[in-house]
C-alpha cells in the first residue's frame, strides 16, 4: 500500500487523498405559474365563475358586490353596513387575492384589507387581465403544500391542468375558498355542494354562489355545543320497601335466658 508524506511529516493514506464529490445543498421545492394557455379554459371560466364572476369588467375592486355583502344594495343604512362589517372579506376579488398572495399577510385588519386594495388597484394598471388570471392559477393553495392549478390537478385527477372536465374543473374552484378543510381528497361535502353551484351557474341556472373566505387551517377546533342536561326535580321521590313502611305483626323475641334465670329464683323462694 503507497503512502505519501506531507512536507510535515504526515502520513496521507489512500482513503484521504481520494477526491470527493462535494456535497450537493438541499434542494427547495420551486415552480412557477404554468401559463394560461396551458390550462384548461373550463378551468379558468369555473374559478370565474366561483371566485369573482365581474372578474372581467371590474378594475380590482367589486364595489357591486362590496354593496352586497354589506347590505347597501339592498338599501340598508350604515347601521346595517356596520352590523355586517366582517362580510366583506368575502368580496374580494381575484386580483385582491392575488395581491394577499404576493405581497401581504393572510390577517384580517383594516389596515391590510386597505393595502389589498391598493395593491389590487396597482395590478390592474401594470398587468393585463389574462396575465392577472395566469398568476392567480399558478400561486393559489389547492390543499396541503399544493400549490399552482396543474400541481392541484395532477394531484387530485392524475391529469394535467390542460385535460381536466368540466366537473373536475369545477371541482378545483370549488376547493379554492377552504384548501386545507375541504378539497377532493379531504373532508369533499362542503367543495362538493360549492362544485354544484359553480355548475349550475355554468350551465345558465341563475343561482347565487356565495362568496366564501376564512381563515383556514388543518387545526382548527369546531365549536363544540354542550349536551343540555335535565333540570333536577327538587324533591326526589325514593322508594321505601313495605317491609319498613308495614312491619309484619308478630309477637316480640323472648330473652329465653333471662326468663329462665327469673323462673329459678321463684322456686327457690318457694
Amino acid at each position: 500500500m503507497m503512502r505519501l508524506r506531507l512536507s510535515d511529516g504526515r502520513l496521507l493514506e489512500p482513503s484521504d487523498s481520494t477526491p470527493r464529490a462535494a456535497a450537493s445543498p438541499p434542494q427547495c421545492p420551486s415552480g412557477r405559474p404554468a401559463h394560461l394557455s396551458s390550462l384548461s379554459p373550463l378551468l379558468q371560466r369555473m374559478v370565474i365563475l366561483g371566485e369573482d364572476w365581474r372578474f372581467r369588467i371590474h378594475h380590482g375592486i367589486d364595489l357591486a358586490e362590496i354593496a352586497d355583502a354589506l347590505g347597501l344594495s339592498g338599501g340598508g343604512g350604515l347601521r346595517a353596513a356596520w352590523q355586517r362589517r366582517d362580510r366583506i372579506r368575502g368580496a374580494s376579488t381575484i386580483t385582491q387575492q392575488l395581491a394577499k398572495n404576493l405581497y401581504l399577510s393572510p390577517s384580517r385588519n383594516p389596515l391590510r384589507k386597505l393595502k389589498e386594495a391598493v395593491t389590487a388597484l396597482r395590478l390592474e394598471l401594470a398587468l393585463p387581465k389574462d396575465r392577472i388570471l395566469e398568476l392567480y392559477l399558478g400561486l393559489a393553495e389547492w390543499g396541503p403544500g399544493i400549490w399552482g392549478a396543474d400541481a392541484a390537478s395532477r394531484q387530485y385527477f392524475g391529469v394535467p391542468a390542460s385535460q381536466l372536465t368540466e366537473t373536475q374543473a369545477a371541482e378545483l374552484a370549488a376547493t379554492l375558498p377552504h384548501p386545507l378543510t375541504s378539497n377532493p381528497a379531504f373532508a369533499p361535502a362542503r367543495m362538493l355542494a360549492r362544485r354544484d353551484l359553480i355548475l349550475a351557474r355554468y350551465h345558465g341556472v341563475p343561482v347565487y354562489i356565495p362568496p366564501e373566505e376564512e381563515p383556514d387551517s388543518l387545526f382548527a377546533i369546531p365549536p363544540i355545543t354542550p349536551p343540555i342536561i335535565p333540570r333536577l326535580a327538587d324533591t326526589v321521590a325514593v322508594p321505601v320497601p313495605d317491609s319498613l313502611t308495614n312491619p309484619p305483626r308478630h309477637p316480640l323475641p323472648v330473652d329465653s335466658a333471662r326468663d329462665t334465670s327469673k323462673a329459678r329464683r321463684t322456686d327457690t323462694q318457694r
